[in-house]
């Protein structure tokens, strides 16, 4: 039988470190030049993200502000982010869990990016929220 969102979210430990993320919008021609930031980078937590439109680059402010703007001219930063980890594996089976998150975060007057990757899921949330966004999460464990 499989567990349900909410059943997994109460087993799923939380992980953050203390880094504060930006997000970077390339246009879509410039995906050579994101993934070369992001090799070079070699952070434990970044993020490529191509589409039609655009290259969409998660990494460190401060990698941000004391080198890399200089390689990626023209390029537009937003934001301070922290990242909520749900550290457990998830199966691909399962249903509603980032809705869940996404429900609790908005309850609590957070807002989300969503990220999933192979096995776990993450969501940034602005930097001043951190401690809201924490707090609700661990409550509804």
């Amino acid at each position: 039988m499989s567990l349900s969102a909410k059943e997994v979210l109460s087993q799923t430990p939380l992980y953050t470190d203390e880094v504060i993320y930006t997000l970077i919008k390339l246009p879509a021609s410039a995906i050579w030049a994101g993934a070369g930031v992001l090799a070079d980078l070699g952070e434990s937590f970044s993020a490529l993200i191509a589409d039609k439109d655009e290259v969409t680059l998660i990494m460190a402010l401060e990698a941000w502000q004391e080198e890399y703007f200089k390689r990626l001219p023209g390029a537009e930063q937003h934001g301070e982010f922290r990242l909520i980890t749900f550290d457990m594996i998830l199966e691909f089976s399962l249903t509603g869990f980032m809705a869940l998150v996404a429900t609790i975060l908005a309850e609590a007057g957070v807002s989300v990016i969503p990220l999933g990757a192979f096995s776990r899921d993450h969501v940034l949330v602005p930097a001043d929220s951190f401690e809201k966004a924490w707090a609700a999460l661990q409550a509804s464990k």
